[in-house]
């Protein structure tokens, strides 16, 4: 695999983590909520690592390959965003002192795993995306080791853009509990619409 194809993919993959979604939401509510962003950001790359273990091995052809799995795991995934987003609305994430939430840090690694990992966006990038770049002839590397250098590209990316926006959102709004409370509930409803939307789609397909 040559550096203009990791190039490639990097540019494509930085976009697609740019776009604000659970991921986001998540990470800007741990920060606003006084938990770990550093844990919430480690439970999202390692469902994300999930991902890049599972499409190594070539489960993801098998998944690609299997339209009822594929319809199940976007519908699970879709409810659970839409789980979480009525949550969010619910009770939108405001400043408060860490000491009084950090005894559930085990908690915000597995909420965090749990979201990337049925995250559809996620899905997307490695049954849909990923492949496009990976070379199958004439390539150095064989096609598994590419898929967990793209895989391992992914979640560096993870970790820097959402590390950065969990430490940006308590700065910047840890002392403006309205402006949190606007865009944590943004987010919420953003997580519930796209839920509701990928609930509907995949139903719809499946009748």
């Amino acid at each position: 695999m040559d550096s203009g194809t990791l190039i490639s993919f990097l540019a494509v993959d930085l976009l697609l983590v740019c776009v604000p979604g659970a991921d986001w939401a998540y990470v800007i509510g741990a920060g606003l909520r006084g938990r770990s962003v550093g844990l919430a950001v480690t439970g999202l790359v390692s469902g994300y690592a999930l991902h890049t273990a599972l499409a190594a091995a070539g489960l993801a052809v098998l998944v690609a390959g299997s339209p009822a799995l594929l319809t199940a795991l976007t519908v699970a995934g879709a409810a659970y965003l839409v789980w979480l987003g009525w949550s969010v609305l619910r009770r939108p994430g405001v400043p408060q002192a860490g000491e009084a939430v950090e005894r559930d840090r085990w908690r915000v690694f597995l909420r965090g795993a749990t979201i990337s990992g049925l995250n559809p966006k996620g899905l997307l990038l490695y049954l849909s995306v990923l492949p496009q770049f990976l070379v199958t002839r004439d390539a150095r590397l064989p096609v598994p080791a590419q898929t967990a250098g793209l895989g391992l590209l992914h979640m560096a990316c993870c970790a820097a853009v959402y590390a950065t926006v969990g430490v940006l959102a308590r700065r910047l709004l840890g002392a403006r509990p309205a402006a949190a409370r606007a865009v944590t509930r943004t987010s919420g409803a953003a997580m519930l619409g796209i839920g509701a939307f990928l609930l509907v789609q995949r139903l719809a397909l499946g009748g």
